[in-house]
């Protein structure tokens, strides 16, 4: 009678996209279309009715039964790639089937001789194997040849994370991927993060079959997309036999043979994998007892086999974590490096990793091993040198050349920059049998999230020309739609958002020019307050001038309103930056680009000062005033490095007088001057006295919690945090304490977190992030405040970055181990997924 199928109760994991207006969205149809079939119930009395007779299901009856479904052409979509060509049925709804292996990707020509294209071994004595996408026979080939050198246990690990399916053809089964019509040479990447690619496959193969149902049981696939000669071709499809899945593929020839096994483990075509894949590639470590650190010595190491399509990139980093495995098994060569790459952020993460030196040398020895075909330095060197080499910037594929090659150095670099985190933890867990995951771990050591975030250093490189050249604009800091003027204050204190925070000598404001700075300085020396010693904090990040009496910054033309921070380790970098660029304005003696009121005017500036330049000034005419410049990132919570900065700096000016005045300003004296205060105000209570705290506000609003600040992940910390609800309650009243002088500016922490979030839009992810970092800031502030508790006996000796790496309460850890991968364009245009992966913490809100 055919197929037959048990009436047992049972979910059906996989269906096709049966929506008549299926066009163009196949996997949101296909989702929708995923159901779970349940007629194991006693109340149920199901009629089916098909083709041959009605067959009746009852209580709990479990007979054999039929169901002939009828497949509806309407239900699917049709397309064609050319008017030339013939109009045929769409994979997914929208996608062509392409033979996924042209002849020209085998470089090393090693598909007859060993089964699949670019066959090889990596140098050296490691059993370490890569190749690119074999047909079925080729892979039986490839494990006879394996066979042959000595191979008795084989690990296969498969890197593709784009569907394959397998058609049927002359005793074999050749690969095929969907593609799209835009671009046939390139394979689908992130088509559906909810469902695996075993998955995607299975909904292929079912619409394939129906696809060939409704087509006298033939399907057109493509192969030849370069002149599509005799193309489309027809493939006969009588059965789901006629064509196989990955699975199937790799999983059958290795059936028969008890220590071959075969993983599945997605790898990115550029950047580094996500976290949850190392986890994964952890896992195959922790169930293959001879790739333990504990294993029988006498027996020989498994051959560990990485595949792609080609056999390059994705296999070549499979090949690279192999070797670095190894490495931990056997020990690694002492060969030095044959270079290094000379970039901050590696010289910071291997200061910072115990056995950082060693760590890098066995992850170069790796690379070197594995570099045959590529080599992922290399590849890091390449995209910077395309990058530094180009001059007038144009378009490739609608966008920025500067913007590509920025994108293609980060995404290389942090490819390695992973795989140096990676060797450090294999460094740390593999000798205990990883008690913790490559994601807890991480979370644990939350600092390298903190670096990876300035993994851009770009910026320290360029030229001060960008300006003078007119590829940058200058934008007057006290511009409207820059720094508003909430607290209207810039008509008697000569600067945005000045204001003090009651009954203490700390104040806050936006960025002032040199008249602002002297009528600050007159009304904080006059007699009624009467400062003698004045500390001035500047915030700022980005580089700032004062050009003919106004304070400008530089931005980029199509985004007036984004500034352009720039990651130093010592602010004396950015003071450099800022004497480069007004020398450089003032020797071009030409009219530049300026944006005032958003409007573009032409200016020749005669005088130019820095910041710093301003302050010795000032500090001839006050004596008393001292300058610093700890910058401090914009919306999220500082650095642990800026709350040491931060507090020694306050600990140094109190010792030489008990009454010194704190001064705090970023750009709009907004949000980083805000987040200075409250920590200046926290400061300042542990060392004078805390004022007495009042009860509880009633507060009786809708979702009043999120306004007192209690988000779970919040309440968390503060219930493992000694005498946590005191400590949050201070800094609630620094928030209240610091936020009642700027009232118009609707700027209160706690509730801009939930404000935000709930701004936050399909379109418009980089709100949740912004939410998330707020909150982040939170948290930071009442962890600050528990370490000014607990150090305050030792006169804080040990800093609070000490302190976090030491302490690491468990609900941050469980806190940052929520973490999701966010796009967000709007924020990091040049990184995508991953940018959005550091320090983004998810915390659930209830609506």
């Amino acid at each position: 009678m055919g197929t037959s199928a048990s009436a047992t109760s049972q979910a059906a994991p996989f269906a096709p996209t049966h929506q008549a207006d299926h066009q163009g969205n196949g996997m949101a149809e296909h989702r929708r279309s995923l159901q779970s079939v349940n007629i194991h119930n006693s109340k149920t009395k199901s009629i089916i009715t098909n083709k041959v007779a009605p067959v009746v299901i009852t209580n709990n009856c479990r007979e054999e039964f039929q169901i002939h479904d009828k497949i509806q052409s309407s239900n699917y979509s049709m397309g064609r790639i050319s008017d030339l060509l013939p109009e045929h049925y769409l994979v997914l709804g929208e996608f062509f089937m392409v033979q996924d292996i042209y002849n020209r990707a085998d470089v090393l020509n090693t598909t007859k001789s060993h089964g699949a294209p670019n066959f090889r071994k990596v140098k050296g004595n490691y059993p370490l194997f890569g190749m690119g996408q074999p047909s079925l026979n080729g892979f039986k080939q490839v494990l006879q040849r394996l066979q042959i050198d000595g191979c008795e246990e084989v690990v296969f690990i498969c890197v593709r994370e784009e569907p394959v399916v397998f058609f049927r053809s002359d005793g074999d089964f050749i690969p095929y991927t969907p593609r799209g019509r835009e671009n046939l040479h390139e394979n689908l990447h992130d088509l559906d993060r909810e469902l695996s690619a075993e998955q995607i496959e299975l909904s292929i193969r079912k619409e394939l079959c129906d696809f060939a149902k409704l087509s006298e049981n033939m399907f057109y696939v493509y192969n030849d997309i370069e002149h599509f000669k005799d193309d489309p071709q027809q493939v006969q499809i009588l059965s789901e036999e006629d064509i196989h899945v990955t699975e199937e593929v790799y999983k059958r020839p290795l059936f028969s043979q008890p220590l071959h096994r075969y993983y599945r483990l997605p790898l990115p075509m550029e950047g580094a994998p996500l976290e949850k894949t190392f986890d994964a590639f952890v896992n195959i470590l922790r169930v293959t007892p001879n790739l333990s650190l504990m294993r029988d010595s006498s027996r020989p190491l498994p051959a560990l086999l990485f595949s792609c399509q080609v056999g390059v990139g994705r296999t070549n980093l499979g090949l690279i974590l192999g070797a670095i495995v190894f490495h931990h098994l056997q020990g690694a060569s002492e060969s030095p490096s044959e270079h290094k790459l000379d970039f901050q952020v590696i010289e910071l993460l291997i200061s910072h990793l115990p056995k950082g030196q060693q760590v890098l040398d066995e992850v170069d020895d790796a690379i070197a091993m594995c570099s045959e075909m590529h080599n992922i330095k290399d590849a890091v060197f390449e995209n910077k040198l395309k990058l530094e080499g180009i001059g007038e910037d144009y378009q490739i594929q609608g966008k920025s050349t500067k913007a590509y090659f920025l994108q293609r150095t980060l995404q290389s670099l942090e490819r390695y920059v992973y795989l140096l985190v990676f060797n450090a933890y294999l460094h740390d867990q593999y000798p205990q049998a990883f008690p913790q995951s490559f994601s807890q771990w991480l979370c644990m050591n939350a600092w390298i999230y903190r670096l990876l975030a300035c993994m851009d250093s770009s910026e320290l490189s360029a030229p001060a020309s960008l300006i003078t050249d007119g590829i940058r604009v200058l934008v007057r800091v006290s511009s409207k739609f820059l720094a508003t003027d909430l607290l209207s204050t810039a008509k008697e204190m000569k600067v945005a958002n000045f204001r003090r925070v009651s009954k203490m000598a700390l104040y806050g404001m936006a960025q002032p020019n040199s008249e602002a700075l002297a009528v600050v300085m007159s009304y904080l020396t006059d007699q009624r307050r009467g400062h003698s010693t004045i500390l001035w904090l500047n915030l700022q990040e980005e580089l700032v001038l004062e050009a003919n009496g106004q304070m400008f910054t530089p931005r980029e033309p199509g985004s007036l309103e984004q500034p352009i921070p720039v990651c130093v380790q010592h602010p004396q970098k950015l003071q450099e930056m800022e004497l480069t660029l007004k020398h450089d304005i003032l020797r071009c003696e030409k009219w530049l680009g300026v944006i005032t009121e958003q409007d573009k005017q032409m200016r020749m500036f005669k005088t130019c000062h820095t910041i710093e330049e301003l302050f010795v000034h000032q500090k001839s005419v006050h004596p008393g005033l001292s300058y610093q410049r700890i910058p401090l990132s914009d919306c999220c919570a500082p650095k642990e490095e800026v709350f040491d900065q931060l507090l020694e700096a306050m600990k140094s000016s109190l010792a030489e007088d008990p009454n010194c005045a704190f001064i705090f300003n970023c750009h709009d004296g907004k949000d980083r001057t805000t987040a200075a205060m409250v920590i200046a105000t926290l400061t300042l209570w542990h060392i004078n006295g805390f004022p007495e705290c009042e009860e509880d506000e009633f507060v009786s609003v809708p979702n009043a919690k999120y306004t007192k600040g209690e988000f779970e992940v919040v309440m968390q910390v503060v219930r493992v945090l000694p005498e946590g609800h005191r400590v949050k309650r201070e800094v609630d009243i620094a928030l209240d304490v610091v936020s009642e002088t700027m009232t118009p500016m609707h700027y209160h922490l706690r509730e801009i977190i939930i404000s935000t979030y709930r701004q936050v839009k399909s379109d418009a992810q980089w709100l949740r992030l912004r939410s998330l970092q707020y909150l982040e800031r939170y948290i930071y502030l009442i962890l600050f405040n528990c370490y000014l508790h607990l150090e305050k006996k030792d006169s804080w000796r040990r800093s609070f970055s000490q302190w976090m790496s030491q302490v690491k309460p468990d609900s941050l850890a469980h806190f940052r181990e929520k973490k999701k991968t966010y796009h967000l364009q709007a924020v990091h245009a040049y990184w995508p997924t991953k940018s959005a992966e550091l320090l983004i913490f998810l915390v659930h809100f209830t609506s």
